[in-house]
């Protein structure tokens, strides 16, 4: 995937851990949307979401404005969002 960069503060508000890896998000400009993150699974500090309850804990940093679990692990919110966007740009091409 590639990041585009953009001199705005991507921040995210809210966000929540679905069944499958799946994590919904949303952002202080009213995107949100879902991301497949199965793919990360077992791979390096991602170990950590073998526990299930361990994913499901997922909340907003305060900070850094992205989404986290615990200290170890946070991912960049604009990588998401450039995710959320391609995801929901191929349904719109679908239709």
């Amino acid at each position: 995937m590639q990041r585009t960069m953009n001199s705005a503060k991507v921040r995210v508000i809210s966000c929540k851990a679905k069944p499958g890896y799946i994590l919904w998000v949303k952002f202080d400009d009213g995107l949100e949307g879902e991301i497949n993150v199965s793919n990360l699974v077992g791979q390096g500090v991602f170990k950590a979401w073998e526990l299930v309850k361990f994913f499901e804990s997922v909340k907003v940093d305060p900070e850094s404005h992205t989404v986290c679990w615990g200290s170890q692990i946070d991912l960049d919110p604009y990588v998401i969002r450039d995710e959320i966007q391609e995801t929901a740009k191929e349904k719109r091409d679908v239709l």
